[in-house]
């Protein structure tokens, strides 16, 4: 009789990982538990390969690839886009730019009739700027999502250039050949945004002169008024419009003081630069894979191995070292289900591309098969939170 309750309260309350288990087509990729992944696929410069694994009870991980074209033009340009964005607070954010920063760069990509650090920048404005307009609409009935953000990492590929965009900590490693000793190096291009980094500090208390606590060192973390780490996001609204920092938001979240000056900023940093035939791939990834391996250690990993499977390859990886750290076995961290399994890592993102010099000489105006795709997660049907059904001994 107890065992068999214990059993009911698990299925309701603790539901198995196991019960999310289908493959699903390859095009679209294939679920595995938490774990979503397309082990290969064809971009226009070259191959790739993604993956995500779920540790929230909501996916706040979203991710995209597109490939082709790069504007609403037919003259182009054309390349591959990458975007990473992780989430806080909730999905909200992250699906928000999901749907919409492709969408505005293609649009300022015709207006402009090429790629540039400037069209990327608009884009990210007009989508931040969206999502104020939701919070605006939304605040008088889930007032929350005004304390809901997302990081934002994004790479284009174009013309032989590489653009890469990012706010927050999320972050991409390219692996560069060696050619002298025939070593794969690893080398960050992407600047983060994190008040764990004493620069980004700095930074944040020059702009903030008269704040002594603009960032507080809580539970020997140092966060943004002692609320969230990362100091540029995409939403966030109720640090950065003081009339979104008041009731009926939650008590946590509202500042005694009201700001007079945005606290977090949405303006990303850019870096372009002309990709060298020595550079082999590129790791875009959330900070769920950061927080486990290093950059070169997931630079060997892609190297030393296959290219199909590559990073669901690095996915497990980090897991391995999140379940050495917590003194348990790869195979017992697999068997914790969404929301439980927050405790033990966050939501990991990866997107692994890989650079063919040939086709990337040839990227900017040829057109290859065009190519959209989102990475995944576990949809819940909409009675999913029902009591459950007793099991008969009851």
């Amino acid at each position: 009789m107890l065992s068999g309750l214990m059993n009911f309260l698990r299925a309701c309350f603790w539901p198995s990982s196991e019960r999310y288990v289908h493959t699903g087509s390859d095009a679209s990729g294939r679920q595995d538990g938490l774990l979503w992944y397309k082990d290969s696929g064809q971009h226009l410069n070259g191959e790739f390969s993604m993956a995500v694994v779920q540790a929230n009870n909501l996916l706040e991980d979203q991710s995209q690839i597109e490939s082709g074209p790069l504007s609403t033009l037919e003259s182009g340009p054309y390349g591959t886009f990458v975007g990473v964005y992780d989430g806080h607070g909730g999905p909200e954010t992250s699906r928000y730019i999901n749907d919409h920063l492709f969408y505005h760069l293609k649009r300022f990509a015709a207006e402009n009739q090429s790629m540039s650090a400037d069209v990327i920048r608009k884009a990210y404005q007009a989508t931040e700027e969206g999502f104020h307009t939701l919070v605006t609409k939304q605040w008088p009935m889930k007032p929350q999502i005004a304390a809901v953000g997302s990081c934002c990492l994004v790479g284009v590929i174009s013309g032989g250039t590489l653009y890469v965009a990012n706010l927050g900590d999320s972050r991409v490693v390219l692996g560069r050949l060696v050619k002298a000793t025939g070593e794969v190096l690893a080398v960050q291009l992407s600047a983060e945004h994190n008040a764990s980094i004493e620069s980004v500090r700095q930074e944040l208390q020059s702009l903030h002169p008269d704040d002594s606590h603009i960032v507080v060192l809580k539970h020997n973390v140092w966060r943004v008024k002692g609320l969230i780490q990362v100091t540029r996001s995409i939403g966030d609204v109720y640090l950065k419009k003081t009339e979104f920092n008041r009731e009926p938001l939650f008590a946590k979240f509202r500042l005694r003081e009201p700001f007079k000056r945005p606290i977090l900023s949405a303006e990303p940093s850019i870096s372009v630069q002309a990709l060298q035939p020595h550079d082999q791939f590129l790791i875009f990834a959330s900070d769920g894979l950061w927080e486990h391996l290093s950059n070169q250690e997931a630079v060997d990993i892609v190297q030393n191995n296959p290219r199909n499977g590559s990073a669901r390859r690095l996915v497990k990886a980090a897991l391995q070292e999140a379940a050495k750290k917590r003194e348990m076995r790869y195979s017992d961290l697999k068997k914790i289900d969404r929301g439980v399994r927050r405790h033990f890592h966050d939501d990991i993102t990866v997107v692994v591309v890989f650079l063919d010099s040939n086709l990337i000489s040839k990227a900017g105006s040829s057109k290859g098969p065009p190519l959209s795709l989102r990475g995944g997660g576990i949809t819940l049907p909409a009675n999913s939170l029902a009591p459950c059904t007793p099991p008969a001994e009851l």
